[in-house]
């Protein structure tokens, strides 16, 4: 899987990821950012190569890559499902069956800003980390564990036992403002069609809705998800 760009390629030496191989501009009038970004990357013993500008577009597919095109390996590395249950009160976001990649890479940036401590998606049925997904993020998903389970209703009651209360964005539930973030929270995000699955909102606490006016009856999943996201940060961090 090939990423391009120079905000990606920082959170990944940021982030110390592991990826295959790291390609630069071998062009004589890149400027100091990108070489910079070259010795960073040496030094860190990143595996490096100059290649001329038609391999960096072969690569990415297009020509604005700013110089830099990331072989970060055949899959996403996603981390183990055992890292839910390492902290105490985390803040957890779920994606069922979320297919769009704009919507999960959007939703990956949200999380990050609002602090959530990692995302759960199933293996089936739904988007897994594209290049598009982390073009999106801005190389944010690099900072955010992202978790695929098999199975989300078992994943959910799990959760619930190790006293993380679940709720599932839909309509007709409490208000977002009204429900306590604070301690350990999972937030379900559905659909871009038909929502969250109902055996999910069966196993979830309750149902949390967005208050909306003028008959519009629903938002895009990922504004949904940003709205809710930062009202749990306003209640875990910034009272």
């Amino acid at each position: 899987m090939y990423v391009q760009g120079r905000n990606v390629l920082k959170e990944i030496l940021e982030n110390n990821y592991k990826v295959k191989k790291i390609y630069f501009s071998d062009s004589k009038n890149v400027d100091k950012s990108l070489k910079d970004l070259y010795e960073e990357s040496l030094i860190k013993g990143y595996n490096c190569q100059l290649v001329d500008s038609k391999k960096l577009k072969n690569l990415s597919d297009t020509s604005k890559n700013q110089g830099v095109v990331v072989d970060i390996g055949k899959e996403f590395n996603y981390s183990e499902e055992s890292i839910l249950y390492e902290k105490e009160e985390p803040f957890f976001v779920i994606l069922d069956q979320v297919q769009d990649p704009h919507n999960f890479g959007a939703i990956v940036r949200s999380a990050v800003a609002s602090g959530v401590d990692a995302i759960i998606i199933p293996k089936d049925n739904s988007c897994g980390v594209t290049s598009t997904v982390i073009k999106v993020s801005s190389g944010q998903i690099f900072k955010l564990p992202i978790v695929q389970v098999t199975n989300l209703s078992r994943t959910i009651d799990r959760l619930k036992d190790n006293n993380i209360w679940v709720y599932s964005a839909d309509m007709n539930g409490q208000n977002y403002f009204d429900i306590n973030m604070q301690g350990g929270f999972c937030l379900v995000m559905g659909n871009e069609g038909s929502g969250v699955r109902k055996n999910i909102k069966d196993h979830s606490d309750g149902i949390v809705s967005i208050p909306m006016l003028n008959n519009v009856e629903s938002l895009n999943v990922s504004v949904s998800a940003g709205v809710i996201m930062f009202e749990a940060l306003k209640q875990r961090r910034l009272k």
